[in-house]
């Protein structure tokens, strides 16, 4: 297992940018699958973005606005750009691998009009 532990969001307007960071208790190298999820209220939590061994995958939604990455062995990152009100959720940070999916306690991200 390994813990995870979201930061970066707050408040931002329409247009502006945010990066979030996901620090891990231990290295994400062994991991088949990272990825940031985003539950908006009265939603269901729905996929953002995903590392995996055949490379990158990203919502329809944020395609050409937001961009993960690896910063290092134990940081996941979510860049987030051109920000919209629909983009308002609690985003979360999960790994998977070794037959566990862990989650962190997630972090807010509010988008004013």
């Amino acid at each position: 297992q390994v813990q995870l532990a979201e930061s970066g969001g707050g408040l931002v307007q329409t247009g502006g940018s945010l990066r979030l960071s996901c620090a891990a208790s231990r290295s994400l190298s062994s991991f088949a699958t990272l990825g940031w999820y985003r539950q908006a209220p009265g939603k269901q939590r729905e996929l953002v973005a995903r590392i995996t061994s055949l490379g990158t995958n990203y919502a329809d939604s944020v395609k050409g606005r937001f961009t993960i990455s690896r910063d290092n062995a134990n940081v996941l990152s979510l860049r987030m750009n051109s920000l919209k009100p629909e983009d308002t959720a609690v985003y979360y940070c999960n790994v998977q691998g070794f037959g566990t999916s862990n989650w962190g306690k997630g972090t807010l991200v509010t988008v004013s009009s």
